[in-house]
């Protein structure tokens, strides 16, 4: 009979260490990720659904979402990061660059995947390579078109022009870099280029108007307050009969008259398998390369462009209404 027991006590105690090994693997195969979006438009949308897609089809069940949108308020974003951090999530999507800014500012520890930034060290004054972030938990993926190309679809479509308005938000860093940056590129195919910033929502209809009033073609790159505002861009550009070239697809289908965009959706992808080889442990978010989107399409509005009397010339493709 002791013997029995003693058998009895040795099973018992094998099961409950396979139960504990069991209960530990079903935990480290649950995965938190916290998504931290700037504003609610097309761009950032589809970044953010492309992310949930590919991590879904990698993860399966095992991955949850904590999706929160900061509704275009930079501060928002630092309050919900820190929701994230008590929440102790397992990986933190910043989506546009205030949430990246808000979410490398709260932790060092956390992992976290940028998405629809720009240019890293410009945004958060990080030493960089050509294709990583140096510094430990952030990596993730850039909307960076090519801007020599940008500026080589201003001159395609109006080689006539002469000044160049270059219409931005002075408060994102990440503007500022693709207004210099393409400056330099219009400057150099003769154009004669001017800086239209404007700090907020506030005093855009003021600036936009002034940059209508002198210029003979608007050039907006991605930028946030931008894409939040469309209508209010529209509404002064179309009236004044100066078309816009804008940065990405969202933009240009607001106010603009052309495009050269990648496709946001695509970019949330390639962040979203990122996010599910740093979650698995195949590979460290500190080894994790920049990713781009290669694939540009040239795309134009068809509604905007009827309004002004353009005429696309072949290998651009409308937007979809």
């Amino acid at each position: 009979m002791k013997k029995l027991y003693k058998l009895l006590a040795v099973v018992l105690a094998i099961s409950a260490i396979l139960t504990f090994a069991a209960a530990c693997g079903q935990k480290n195969d649950a995965y938190n990720v916290g998504i931290c979006q700037l504003a609610p438009h097309p761009a950032l949308d589809q970044a953010t659904q492309g992310f949930k897609d590919a991590l879904v089809e990698a993860l399966g069940d095992k991955v949850t979402f904590d999706e929160q949108n900061a509704g275009g308020e930079a501060a928002n974003c630092t309050t919900i990061v820190d929701g994230f951090i008590s929440e102790k999530v397992d990986l933190i999507l910043a989506n546009a660059t205030a949430s990246l800014t808000a979410a490398a500012s709260a932790t060092d520890t956390i992992p976290i995947l940028g998405t629809a930034i720009t240019n890293y060290g410009v945004a958060l004054n990080l030493d960089t390579t050509e294709d990583k972030v140096l510094g430990g938990n952030i990596s993730g993926t850039s909307d960076l078109a090519p801007l020599d190309q940008q500026a080589a679809m201003v001159q395609e479509l109006f080689p006539d022009a002469k000044n160049v308005g270059l219409l931005f938000c002075s408060a994102e860093p990440n503007s500022v870099y693709q207004v210099e940056t393409i400056k330099g590129y219009l400057e150099g195919m003769g154009y004669t280029c001017e800086n239209y910033a404007f700090t907020d929502v506030n005093d855009l209809p003021a600036v936009t108007q002034a940059a209508c009033d002198s210029c003979d073609v608007l050039y907006i790159p991605t930028d946030n307050t931008a894409a939040d505002n469309t209508e209010t861009i529209a509404n002064i550009v179309l009236p004044a009969k100066v078309p816009v070239v804008a940065g990405e697809e969202g933009i240009c289908k607001g106010c603009g008259v052309a495009t050269l965009s990648i496709s946001y959706y695509e970019l949330g992808q390639i962040t979203g398998r990122m996010a599910a080889d740093i979650l698995t442990g195949k590979t460290s978010v500190s080894e994790s390369a920049i990713g781009f989107d290669t694939t540009l399409d040239k795309m134009y509005n068809a509604a905007n462009c009827e309004a002004l009397g353009l005429t696309m010339p072949e290998g651009y493709k409308a937007i979809a209404e």
